[in-house]
């Protein structure tokens, strides 16, 4: 099991928030594997835009959270991520319900990673798919970037 990934099952465990945006926006970690994720967000009337349906932005941060900590559970110690790329399509329009990101990473290189996330609403109906390139990062670039110890 590598570090990362022992790190992040410590925090789920502790029913810590993952990172600040997961306490604001109400989602948490729901489980992780080595290279999978699945986040989880019960969606309200605080999350919508204007035509009263979820904003956009909120689905692609639980898909970026997802893919991100899929990721994240392939790094070694010392290493910290960023995304490079990420590309989402609506396919439903969502109101108030439960949601389900579920990312898995497709491919790790050395520096870099190619993940795909699936977001489905609480009667698992497909609402988004995002895809996204990440990069590890090491080093002087990676200090202060990590899950907190």
């Amino acid at each position: 099991m590598s570090a990362m990934l022992d790190r992040i099952r410590k925090m789920i465990e502790g029913d810590k928030p993952i990172m600040p945006i997961a306490k604001l926006l109400g989602f948490s970690v729901r489980s992780v594997d080595l290279g999978e994720a699945v986040i989880e967000m019960d969606t309200t009337e605080h999350h919508f835009n204007a035509s009263g349906t979820l904003h956009g932005g909120v689905l692609c941060t639980i898909a970026d959270t997802a893919m991100g900590v899929a990721f994240a559970t392939m790094l070694e110690e010392g290493e910290a991520l960023t995304t490079l790329e990420l590309k989402i399509n609506f396919l439903k329009p969502v109101w108030k319900g439960k949601l389900l990101a579920l990312a898995k990473v497709v491919k790790k290189g050395r520096m870099t990673g190619l993940i795909e996330c699936d977001v489905l609403d609480e009667h698992g109906q497909l609402i988004a798919r995002a895809g996204s390139t990440y990069m590890a990062i090491s080093g002087d670039q990676a200090r202060n970037r990590g899950l907190p110890a």
